[in-house]
């Protein structure tokens, strides 16, 4: 049996987390949007309830919680939303990393087509953003700081009391990616100073196809965001259409049980790398997610002489891993965010990143380390 090793992508999910969606999928299948009845009026309670669970877990108010399709309409919404507000003002200026997901670099992307300037900040051998080149590139007309709070191929936590620092007293909006950290390491994006979170439920043994984003509010008023898409007010206006109620109750029970279950998520999680670091030691191999700085669910290895498409197609039936975001491993290309960290080709196109989770079930890693090996003395490395 293979063991599932690719929690980044999508995790499985929680099972009290399927019990709540298949109870709102089969018994209480009301719209929220219709509590003229008792079948409306029980939907929206268990909409309202799924926002403060999210809320409880970041510290804000239920209703700074915006629903979404997940993290990357989010990310989005919180990127292209600002555009309007930006021609108005003439602050076009936008800053980002190097290293962030493509769900965000497009949307910036996007806005620079309409006039908007864009810079990269670049990041450290160690993976995290350099944050004195933050506070270099920032203008007085810089509207839009982006960052991720956990790098998706790494796991690497990124410097976000440091920016928070840099951004203190300036005007830009900050919005923080935290689809692959949110519910995993829970402190940094409770900061007062970020704007913006954009999070998803699939990254945290929720559903496919539900996240939100989060705005957090300055002086009583939100960021001045303007919806993308048209066709009702729900969600504050900023995101039309009939909610799905089964997936929202369900990733509010995925928030819940990331508080509640943190630590022994992490004990478990913690463990399994500690095995994992163990047994590939033996390769000898490029350690590209230090275990210092790093979350303890991933680990990022290369090992040069052996391309990563040989090496995940060998593993198949022992373990399911990948090479990049699942995003972008359809491509082929190597990983951009290690090349962003200086990273040498050699490196980058032999890059394996483990990822797993408190549900992952025991791994064979004698088998994995001698299937590595097979593959290295056929390389001839």
């Amino acid at each position: 049996m293979t063991v599932y090793l690719d929690c980044a992508s999508t995790t499985p999910i929680e099972p009290s987390v399927a019990d709540i969606i298949r109870r709102f999928i089969e018994v209480d299948y009301g719209n929220a949007a219709s509590p003229i009845h008792d079948y409306g009026t029980f939907a929206r309670m268990a909409v309202d309830h799924a926002r403060g669970q999210i809320a409880k877990l970041v510290k804000v108010r239920r209703d700074d919680v915006i629903f979404t399709s997940g993290a990357t309409e989010a990310n989005n919404l919180a990127i292209l939303g600002l555009r309007e507000f930006g021609l108005q003002t003439g602050r076009r200026h936008l800053i980002c990393s190097a290293i962030e997901h493509k769900a965000v670099l497009e949307p910036l992307e996007a806005l620079t087509q309409a006039g908007f300037e864009m810079t990269l900040i670049p990041a450290g051998s160690d993976g995290r953003i350099i944050v004195t080149e933050l506070q270099k590139a920032l203008r007085p007309e810089t509207l839009l700081v982006s960052t991720m709070q956990v790098n998706n191929e790494t796991g690497i936590v990124q410097p976000l009391a440091e920016v928070a620092e840099v951004l203190n007293n300036h005007l830009a909006y900050w919005h923080v990616d935290a689809a692959q950290g949110f519910g995993k390491e829970l402190d940094s994006i409770t900061h007062p100073r970020i704007d913006m979170i954009s999070i998803s439920g699939h990254k945290i043994y929720g559903p496919k196809g539900i996240g939100a984003l989060i705005l957090r509010k300055r002086d009583g008023t939100p960021p001045p965001l303007k919806q993308l898409i048209y066709g009702g007010d729900q969600e504050q206006g900023l995101r039309p259409g009939t909610l799905p109620v089964p997936l929202i109750a369900g990733l509010g029970e995925a928030a819940r049980c990331a508080l509640r279950q943190h630590a022994e998520r992490l004990e478990k999680v913690t463990s399994i790398r500690s095995q994992a670091l163990a047994a590939l030691a033996e390769l000898n191999p490029v350690i590209n997610s230090s275990p210092e700085q790093s979350l303890p669910h991933y680990i990022n290895i290369s090992l040069p002489g052996i391309p990563a498409a040989t090496a995940i197609e060998a593993l198949a039936g022992t373990i399911a891993i990948s090479s990049t975001s699942a995003c972008t491993s359809h491509t082929m290309a190597p990983s951009y965010v290690l090349k962003a960290m200086g990273r040498p080709e050699a490196e980058t196109t032999s890059a394996l990143r483990f990822s797993w989770c408190h549900l992952t079930e025991d791994v064979d890693w004698e088998t994995v380390v001698t299937i590595l090996k097979n593959l290295r003395n056929t390389t001839g490395n």
